[in-house]
């Protein structure tokens, strides 16, 4: 629509904690779209004295400044529970957050804490399950401890990124020698019809036995794409599970299925 847009990241890269290759990606498609992309950069003031917003930006080259209509500040988000009463309570807190177990009780008997405000990622699905396993927890059932190893994260952007589990530098890091296999979109009749053929699928197995560790999507509707490989990570899938699950054709989702079939060395369509 003809608006220029100046994006600023503190870290070496976009998307820091996703796959660096979707990150790379993302960028890519930013800069393709005209946006400017300042990496390793920290917005320093901000005048909004005058008709325009002057923002000052620190960058590895030196201070730029930035004339713009709206700056819109997203730099995440801190729990508000000072001055609420958990000290005299006597609820345990460590590094501004609460404390808590597995089914989220805190150091206090009969007081409970959940999403935002305790240790883990701030996002409204993680409370919703954190809610779920501390009610059932409170009625005396024996729910399940939520899985932070398996938490799906959406950006929902043009185009998305979707991901679960571990990427391939996190999981080389930990010592685990793993198998990878990736599909790019361009390849996909149902991307290609739909003009959105950037983007791919990107797999990680454990080598020593093939199981998905990781899986790692940027491209259209990955964020509805996400939670197969979730459910598959939480069974225990295999490569060649995935690759042995028919998935319909054309459909942006059969791309799960050809990047198992890479990480096997069988990729026909990809």
């Amino acid at each position: 629509m003809g608006t220029e847009v100046t994006l600023v990241e503190f870290m070496p890269r976009i998307l820091p904690i996703e796959d660096e290759e979707v990150s790379r990606t993302m960028e890519r498609s930013f800069k393709k779209a005209k946006m400017k992309v300042m990496v390793s950069s920290t917005v320093e003031k901000v005048d909004t004295t005058g008709e325009k917003c002057i923002v000052t930006i620190k960058t590895p080259k030196g201070d730029v400044t930035v004339e713009a209509d709206i700056v819109l500040s997203a730099v995440g988000i801190t729990p508000n529970i000072e001055g609420i009463g958990l000290e005299e309570a006597g609820v345990k807190t460590e590094k501004g957050r609460v404390v808590v177990d597995e089914f989220y009780r805190t150091s206090v008997s009969g007081v409970y804490a959940i999403g935002d405000i305790i240790p883990g990622p701030a996002l409204a699905h993680v409370a919703s399950a954190e809610a779920i396993v501390c009610v059932e927890k409170i009625a005396g059932k024996n729910p399940h401890p939520v899985d932070y190893c398996n938490i799906p994260g959406c950006t929902y952007t043009t185009p998305e990124a979707a991901s679960c589990g571990m990427t391939e530098e996190a999981a080389k890091a930990a010592g685990i020698e793993t198998k990878t296999g990736k599909f790019m979109f361009m390849a996909s009749g149902k991307a290609s019809a739909a003009g959105a053929r950037e983007g791919f699928v990107k797999l990680v197995f454990n080598a020593a036995d093939d199981r998905l560790i990781g899986g790692h999507l940027i491209g259209m509707n990955v964020t509805e794409m996400i939670s197969s490989l979730v459910t598959a990570r939480k069974m225990g899938a295999t490569a060649h599970d995935l690759k042995n699950s028919i998935h319909p054709h054309p459909t942006m989702s059969e791309g799960i299925m050809e990047a198992a079939a890479a990480a096997l060395g069988e990729a026909i369509h990809g």
